[in-house]
């Protein structure tokens, strides 16, 4: 009797780790527009077409009102803000008073934003899956049908998608849901921080998912990034048992970061408010406070007064540990109403971040009392860093605007190639680095972060983005001051004994990753830790730098 084949397998970047199987399913897709039906009465067609789009907002708004998650409910409500949209309405209206009906001229509308977003790049480029996202809802109500959503058979099973939009994440169970695969996507897609937030086993740009049957048992590889086709429930299950001893094992580490010989790592979690702070349970403090959050819906800029209570509120919850606050990462590529900056040709290389303070210093000035006023009133350990530095001068100035509000440490981002580079140089000026591992891959390869056609260049395994890290590390060194990590690459449990080879003091991720890091630092000693980074800084590709590490 011939051996049984053995079982294939698809290849795609692992974003969230854990084992876990079942039979595929898809996300349900919208109904294809038919052929343009004449309007007998525009006015009438032009208000069902608006009350299309209404309708997805008050579903979209029930979502985030139903989810306690604080990263899907802000998510939802700002996919709510883009359907709501005045000129995307009368968009919609204007082209049922020329002559489309409600479906087609809410795909027209949506076409002309999409193509819009796309042309800005950079933050609003990202966006364009959201827009698809409601695009397709609208239409389906406008032909009256459900909106595409997500199965629910009641059993266990695998996601599959093209993309997972933010929407559908709200109606995950994961009594059913047990991980996720996606065909597009990169390491910082929705699909990616979702499922960190959600703790579902993922793999995103995975070709060829969508041409496996619905039913087809798989078993999803969340770390390795492997979605092997051709298993049986026997070696499904034998995988999950095995996932959720590991799980336990993590769970039972505890105590501060260090490695085995008790070399210290500080891990620290990234927040965007008071209650994520009370999630990053097991932290050491908080290494990247994102302050842009406060900023988003706003039409005009928040009062000292204002942003001061949101931070306090922050420091407070932190009960004497450190936080790490980032000042306004905003600018072209993540639009603020209240900003009202001008069109750039390539806005994801223009003005956002540090690089604002050219246009608007008093933004920085304003923020830098709210935080030292914050500071002053909990008596917390603040450091405050900038996002887009890119020279020794901007960190200097930056550095000395900290020191004039008041506060103490002052820091920067390393996020543009130039800036880890010159990592000495900056350190002569500032008193910490924290390397933004998804942006420094953006510009290090040239490759948008969310091409899933070009999201093997974003791996964070890729040598070449390793060694930038390293110099990074080296500077640190020298300088003998504080360098981490809080992009996505610290929390990959695989990589962080390198990360700390390559001389990284700290790392920060989502509450979620704490535990697998600790855990997986424990079990190396810093020398240890020193030999698997040169063995990753020496492969030709992730591939071969992940198989020379584990």
């Amino acid at each position: 009797m011939p051996e049984p084949a053995a079982p294939a397998q698809l290849r795609g970047i692992g974003v969230s780790p854990g084992l876990a199987g079942g039979p595929l399913l898809r996300v349900a897709g919208v109904p294809a527009l038919p052929a343009p039906e004449p309007v007998t009465d525009p006015a009438a067609e032009a208000d069902r077409a608006v009350a299309a789009l209404r309708e997805v907002v008050a579903e979209l708004t029930r979502r985030a009102d139903r989810s306690g998650e604080k990263t899907l409910v802000d998510v939802l409500r700002a996919q709510a803000m883009m359907a709501e949209d005045p000129v995307l309405l009368d968009a919609v209206r204007e082209k049922v008073l020329a002559g489309s009906d409600g479906p087609h001229a809410v795909d027209a509308a949506f076409a002309t934003h999409r193509a819009a977003f796309e042309a800005a790049g950079g933050y609003l480029a990202e966006r364009v899956a959201d827009l698809d996202d409601l695009r397709d809802r609208a239409v389906a109500v406008c032909l009256g049908r459900p909106m595409p959503g997500v199965p629910s058979p009641g059993h266990r099973y695998v996601l599959a998608a093209w993309d997972l939009a933010p929407a559908d994440t709200v109606d995950l169970d994961p009594e059913q849901v047990v991980a996720l695969v996606t065909e597009s996507g990169g390491p910082t897609s929705h699909t990616a921080i979702l499922a960190r937030a959600l703790g579902l086993p993922a793999v995103v740009a995975c070709p060829g998912i969508r041409d496996l049957a619905d039913g087809t048992t798989v078993l999803v590889d969340g770390a390795s990034g492997v979605v092997r086709t051709g298993v049986d429930p026997a070696e499904v299950a034998a995988a999950e048992n095995a996932d959720r001893e590991r799980r336990a094992a993590v769970a039972a580490v505890s105590g501060p970061g260090r490695t085995a010989d008790g070399h210290p790592v500080a891990l620290l979690g990234n927040v965007g408010s008071a209650r994520e702070v009370a999630a990053a349970d097991g932290a050491e403090g908080v290494g990247l406070f994102r302050t842009e959050l406060l900023f988003l819906d706003r039409a005009r800029e928040p009062s000292v007064d204002e942003q001061a209570e949101a931070y306090r509120e922050v420091f407070a919850a932190l009960d004497g540990r450190r936080v790490v606050i980032r000042t306004l990462d905003a600018g072209a590529d993540k639009p603020l109403p209240f900003l009202g900056q001008a069109d750039e040709p390539n806005p994801a290389l223009g003005v956002r971040g540090l690089r604002l303070v050219r246009q608007r210093p008093e933004l920085l000035h304003r923020q830098l009392a709210a935080i030292a006023r914050a500071a002053e009133q909990t008596g917390a350990e603040v450091w405050v860093m900038a996002p887009m530095v890119a020279t020794r001068a901007e960190a200097a100035g930056f550095a000395d605007a900290v020191h004039s509000a008041g506060l103490p440490k002052a820091g920067v981002m390393v996020e543009v190639p130039a800036a880890a580079l010159r990592a000495g140089q900056l350190l002569e000026v500032v008193d910490f680095l924290s390397i933004g591992t998804n942006d420094l891959s953006q510009y290090a390869f040239a490759a948008d972060r969310q091409s899933g056609l070009l999201a093997e260049l974003l791996d964070p395994w890729q040598p070449a983005l390793l060694r930038l890290v390293a110099e990074v590390g080296a500077a640190g060194r020298a300088a003998g001051k504080p360098v981490g990590v809080c992009g996505e690459a610290a929390a990959d449990p695989l990589l962080a004994p390198v990360l700390v080879g390559l001389g990284m003091t700290s790392l920060s991720m989502s509450s979620r990753s704490l535990g697998p890091v600790r855990a997986a630092l424990a079990q190396y000693s810093y020398a240890d830790c020193v030999r698997l980074a040169r063995l990753a800084l020496d492969a030709d590709d992730p591939e071969q730098a992940r198989k020379a590490v584990s």
